[in-house]
């Protein structure tokens, strides 16, 4: 760690190395400003980070696939590196019988054995009738009132409990707004015009965009923070929002995941870069084959990750915040806390408590005024 007696005193400190602080320190850096970087991790990246395994490129924090529709942002993160394109077709695992994502005229001739986009509407129609709730209370009846019984039963309710550690008729109707239904066969999971993988993995992203950073790793903010605090101007803070204002307003709850590797000596496992187990019993709720996201991987084995959700704790890494009313609540008590400090930029997942994908992170990290 670098000594307090030889530290420079910077014009932003960014803790958290991950995609806001990155893109944040990518233009304070442009604009002539000195910045200091800190992760408490031993890497750069945040959940972008990739590991590389002999000739095989992990996605260590789990799947990260960028897509957009808006041109701006895709044209910015081209200009740092160039994106590869790449479509992302997961596929479903019902008890040992497949299906395609998302909910498309393959997934419906799989299921019912129907042939036309007719057959499947009316299909979805009968069984969203039978429901009979206007105003859906609960998950399960917001998505029964969406896609029917058949295809929440198969694909959703197995993955959704496991997902987030509740049952679905004890989580909020919000938490599914919408689902992708699509009559046609159509396996892009994403409707954005834009989807892609940095060439070279998400680490050469990461690379250019801190290059000329101050960097220290392995460092946490809160166990120096009134140095840290001291030795710049204004701070960019990207870890949990709640740790930062010392939980006194009561902790936020976020789900976690832990995976389990493997090593299979052959280069093709699965023959998809993500598999969803959407049944009950089985206790992961994915496996991700990592050399699928890189079509030039020309290793001879292939490397697979299980994905296991958990509930959280504090000497857990916080993935998911939890949209519910009493979560929904404490945040914005935070979030009012947060608009005080007049220093301090709160930016991404953890420290805005909201599940924004990368291109909503990308944006808000360039409108940012600093």
């Amino acid at each position: 760690m670098q000594s307090q007696q030889n530290s420079r005193h910077y014009d932003y400190l960014v803790v958290g190395a991950g995609l806001f602080g990155s893109v944040v320190t990518y233009r304070a850096l442009k604009a002539g400003k000195r910045v200091k970087v800190i992760d408490r991790r031993n890497h750069t990246g945040g959940n972008l980070y990739c590991e590389e395994c002999d000739g095989v490129a992990i996605h260590r924090y789990g799947p990260h696939i960028f897509h957009t529709s808006d041109k701006d942002v895709w044209q910015w993160v081209n200009s740092i590196v160039e994106f590869e394109p790449y479509i992302n077709s997961p596929i479903a695992n019902y008890n040992g019988k497949l299906y395609n994502l998302p909910f498309n005229m393959n997934t419906f001739v799989q299921l019912w054995g129907i042939s036309s986009p007719e057959q499947a509407e009316a299909k979805i129609n009968e069984q969203r009738a039978e429901l009979g709730v206007e105003q859906p209370q609960n998950l399960e009846q917001q998505a029964i009132s969406l896609v029917g019984t058949d295809i929440y039963h198969t694909l959703i309710k197995g993955y959704t409990e496991k997902q987030w550690g509740r049952k679905c008729t004890e989580l909020p109707a919000d938490i599914i707004r919408r689902l992708p239904v699509r009559f046609t066969f159509d396996n892009n999971y994403f409707n954005d015009r834009y989807q892609g993988i940095p060439r070279g993995g998400y680490n050469t992203f990461i690379d250019k965009l801190l290059e000329g950073a101050d960097i220290e790793l392995g460092c946490d903010f809160f166990d120096n923070r009134d140095y840290y605090t001291s030795i710049a101007d204004k701070i960019v803070y990207t870890g949990e929002l709640d740790r930062y204002f010392d939980y006194q307003l009561g902790p936020l709850e976020y789900r976690t995941v832990t995976f389990e590797d493997e090593r299979i000596e052959k280069s093709n496992y699965q023959g998809v870069a993500v598999m969803n187990f959407t049944d009950s019993a089985t206790p992961y709720t994915r496996i991700i084959e990592h050399r699928h996201f890189d079509r030039h991987c020309t290793a001879k084995h292939t490397i697979i990750s299980r994905e296991y959700p958990a509930e959280w704790n504090k000497a857990s890494e916080p993935y998911y915040p939890i949209g519910d009313s009493r979560n929904s609540a404490l945040a914005d008590g935070y979030r009012a806390l947060a608009k005080k400090c007049s220093n301090v930029i709160f930016g991404g997942r953890l420290a805005e408590y909201r599940y924004y994908d990368m291109h909503q992170i990308v944006k808000r990290a360039l409108e940012v005024e600093l």
